[in-house]
């Protein structure tokens, strides 16, 4: 592609996807001045990590009136890798209706398979909004349900692509 000049389809269609898969979660992009946590977190680089993280979603989980979430359990709280759950789980994931809706949109006509970091993302979303949703009551749960029930159906469909079927 050169200046001036209009960029061919299949370029175009490569910016779009390439811009499609860097906006999930942006987020995990911007550097916060306030933290120690690298650029871009991602909490599953083994098989001991994975089973940490599982550690992490089965510990008592609190969230504060301003969204907040903590692992209660100090010796869990007190781990390295506690940090990066920590900024995954505040800076990165959505948190509110709207934004989660938003990406459960982009979700669904997301190209190909998700990349890793995308994937657990998506899952700590998921997570999430159980969780709102088991503490909600009334509409305010059937709207949590429905943000619930739209990340299950994005996950299902990354993973049946990702299996071949």
């Amino acid at each position: 592609m050169t200046r001036g000049r209009r960029p061919e389809p299949a370029q175009r269609l490569q910016l779009m996807l390439w811009f499609l898969a860097a906006v999930l979660f942006p987020a995990a992009h911007r550097p916060k001045r306030s933290s120690s946590v690298p650029l871009n977190p991602v909490l599953q680089s083994s098989l001991e990590e994975v089973e940490l993280l599982y550690e992490f979603l089965l510990a008592e989980l609190e969230i504060s009136p301003d969204l907040e979430i903590s692992i209660k359990d100090e010796e869990l709280a007190s781990l390295r890798k506690a940090s990066d759950f920590h900024a995954v789980c505040n800076d990165v994931i959505p948190k509110r209706v709207p934004d989660i809706r938003r990406l459960s949109a982009t979700l669904s006509s997301h190209p190909g398979v998700l990349k890793k970091e995308d994937f657990e993302r998506t899952a700590l979303t998921l997570a999430y909004a159980a969780y709102r949703t088991a503490l909600s009551q009334g509409h305010q749960k059937d709207i949590w349900a429905q943000s619930l029930r739209s990340l299950f159906q994005a996950l299902r469909r990354d993973l049946m692509r990702s299996s071949g079927s």
